[in-house]
């Protein structure tokens, strides 16, 4: 395989809190990996370029797996996507929301996580914190789209405890929402390959790692423990 799995898969995969779910980012992946993937147990796959996901998904149509789409998802692209997966981590507009709402076929709804630029960040994707109760407001009485959770990434280079306060901030933004809405939010997609040990201290249920399943970057990461 051109980019080789880790070999403990299984065993990385079990090591994570049951309550966290482990969304597989395929973007590094072909096939030949995500079957690899779906053998040590990992049923959850999350692609952020639709071209690519569109190819694995006809390939792999046959298999029982859960897709996210978990990057941003241009309008323009979004109605040969919003058919094919069960979780959209990148809902940022309500322009979006409604197209999902008039292409999303059957009954069935869209599970989305609304994306917070928790750090307002000028070149990142997603809402500021400040602009979620508006968007709420106007898409919760949608039949085909079903808010069930927030999502966000964090910045680069931070401090063990500077991604706990920016973790932090997500989950008392979904608390607030809660209370605001008397709303059931469940989930918190938050947490990379670099970042995740502090996402899930901080209350993720859903972490999006990629890197860290290959050999290369998971001997790479322990070799800098410690230091």
């Amino acid at each position: 395989m051109k980019n080789k799995v880790r070999e403990d898969l299984k065993e990385f995969a079990q090591s994570l809190p049951e309550n966290v779910v482990l969304v597989a980012a395929s973007k590094y992946a072909g096939v030949k990996e995500i079957k690899y993937m779906m053998e040590n147990g990992i049923t959850n796959f999350g692609e952020n370029r639709v071209d690519a996901f569109i190819r694995k998904y006809r390939r792999l149509s046959k298999y029982h797996l859960t897709w996210h789409f978990i990057g941003h998802l241009q309008r323009n692209k979004a109605r040969p996507v919003i058919n094919r997966i069960s979780y959209l981590h990148s809902l940022d507009s309500v322009e979006l929301a409604y197209m999902i709402e008039k292409y999303r076929r059957g009954t069935k709804p869209v599970n989305c996580f609304i994306e917070v630029s928790i750090n307002e960040e000028i070149n990142k994707n997603g809402l500021k914190p400040g602009e979620v109760d508006d968007f709420i407001y106007q898409v919760r009485r949608l039949k085909k789209v079903k808010i069930v959770g927030l999502m966000m990434m964090a910045k680069a280079d931070s401090t063990h405890q500077d991604l706990l306060a920016q973790f932090g901030r997500l989950r008392l933004l979904k608390e607030y929402l809660e209370e605001r809405f008397k709303m059931k939010i469940p989930y918190l997609s938050m947490g990379m390959s670099d970042d995740y040990p502090e996402a899930i201290q901080s209350g993720a249920t859903h972490v999006r790692l990629g890197r860290i399943l290959y050999k290369a970057y998971a001997n790479k990461k322990a070799s800098n423990i410690g230091k």
